[in-house]
């Protein structure tokens, strides 16, 4: 595992990498709303402007075409950002996972780490929204390096949609340079007997630096969890039973995220106590995208003391 303080964006790791695999894959295509400098398709558009599609401020139409374009035998990536997605909820269930038809749909700027775009723009109801649909594969990466291997493992057609969450900020860099991504596999990023984070995204990064100011006191394991539809089952019912007590941290809603999916597995697997750390039922809030982590109380520093007092908590 590298150190926590290289920092990389997944945006321009996702437009960089489409643009490589276009060179390869001839069958890929790709689509957007009118934002490809901000979610860094423009890269691939510039590259290959013949399988480049601006499809306007119509978020609509940017998912029906890419229905098309699947079913006609093509491998399709359409991004926005997260929130602008979400607008296309009911053509998603119909003309894409009601179908089954396999788009990846490659979404930046989510999260509360968006910053100053404020609470309009800081979607955090995607997850739940995504992982609720029949056959949608739900991924988070924690990583440039895990972002890199997710579009590789989409550039081979898929036999689903796929929903592959992103954000604006850049994230520090923790998987080696020959990390493999694998759906419905969890890494553990830190072993621990103690207690259990599982996290995804940037707060895997603040588990593990709670975890280190910690060590002297607690043993935390920390899992990255970027598969969150499908689950790593397996490893969150070992880690109930070799830790006992579990937290989750996520940049999204503590309402049908990933808090909501470890619980389904461990209160019908192996019971235990459990603690979600995200945002409560309040919107965002326009700020510094990496302060506002403290400001909604779910930092570096509230996830030590909330890692502490849980460990300390008896339940009967």
């Amino acid at each position: 595992m590298q150190k926590i303080e290289k920092l990389e964006s997944l945006r321009e790791t996702y437009g960089n990498e489409l643009a490589l695999l276009g060179e390869k894959n001839k069958d890929i295509v790709v689509l957007d709303s009118d934002l490809s400098s901000s979610t860094k398709t423009d890269v691939f558009g510039k590259k290959y402007p013949e399988r480049f599609f601006n499809m306007g401020i119509s978020e609509q139409s940017m998912v029906t075409a890419a229905a098309g374009l699947s079913l006609s035998g093509k491998t399709v990536f359409a991004s926005t950002f997260a929130v602008f997605l979400s607008n296309t909820y009911n053509v998603i269930r119909q003309s894409i996972c009601y179908n089954n038809v396999p788009v990846n749909f490659v979404v930046t700027h989510a999260g509360i780490s968006l910053g100053e775009d404020g609470p309009t723009h800081q979607i955090l109801e995607d997850v739940g929204l995504m992982s609720g649909l029949p056959n949608m594969k739900v991924i988070a990466p924690v990583d440039s390096i895990e972002t890199r291997s997710v579009i590789d493992y989409l550039s081979e057609k898929k036999k689903n949609p796929y929903y592959v969450r992103l954000t604006r900020e850049k994230f520090p860099v923790l998987n080696d340079d020959d990390y493999v991504f694998k759906e419905g596999k969890s890494v553990t990023m830190r072993d621990g007997n103690d207690i259990t984070v599982i996290a995804y995204g940037i707060m895997v990064s603040f588990a593990l630096k709670a975890a280190e100011i910690l060590k002297d006191k607690i043993n935390v394991r920390v899992i990255n969890m970027s598969s969150i539809k499908p689950i790593d089952r397996e490893a969150i019912i070992k880690a109930a039973r070799e830790t006992g007590k579990i937290i989750t941290a996520e940049e999204h809603s503590i309402y049908n995220g990933l808090g909501s999916r470890v619980s389904e597995v461990i209160s019908e697997y192996y019971p235990v106590p459990l603690k979600r750390i995200g945002m409560p039922d309040i919107f965002g809030k326009s700020g510094k995208g990496m302060e506002l982590f403290d400001y909604f109380h779910i930092g570096i520093n509230d996830m030590v003391k909330i890692m502490e007092e849980f460990y300390k908590e008896e339940f009967k």
